[in-house]
């Protein structure tokens, strides 16, 4: 399963720094699945998160409706983008996470 590659991963804190503060709202819910971990928000899929070479990886499902002030996100899909984080920063997280709730419920 990929949550026990991202806990042998030299990025393992980093990843449970997000994890950490993604679980910390009672209305986000996790779900192990075999090649990734995906969180929902009030039933919704909201976003992925998963080590890689280079950091720990979230995958916003509707990242193409958020504002990127910070000029962090890549990607060019129909809807998703992707936030690579080499160092956590929660000013940045949570600018992206609450952007990404309120699309949830739009």
């Amino acid at each position: 399963m990929q949550f026990e590659k991202d806990q042998k991963s030299e990025f393992k804190q980093l990843f449970m720094q997000v994890r950490e503060f993604l679980l910390a709202d009672d209305k986000v819910s996790e779900f192990k699945k075999e090649r990734i971990t995906t969180y929902h928000y009030a039933g919704s899929g909201l976003c992925h998160v998963r080590t890689m070479s280079e950091g720990v990886d979230v995958g916003f499902l509707k990242g193409a409706q958020l504002a990127d002030k910070y000029q962090r996100l890549t990607g060019n899909a129909k809807k998703m983008r992707v936030l690579t984080l080499k160092k956590y920063s929660m000013k940045e997280l949570t600018y992206y996470i609450d952007q990404a709730k309120k699309a949830n419920l739009g």
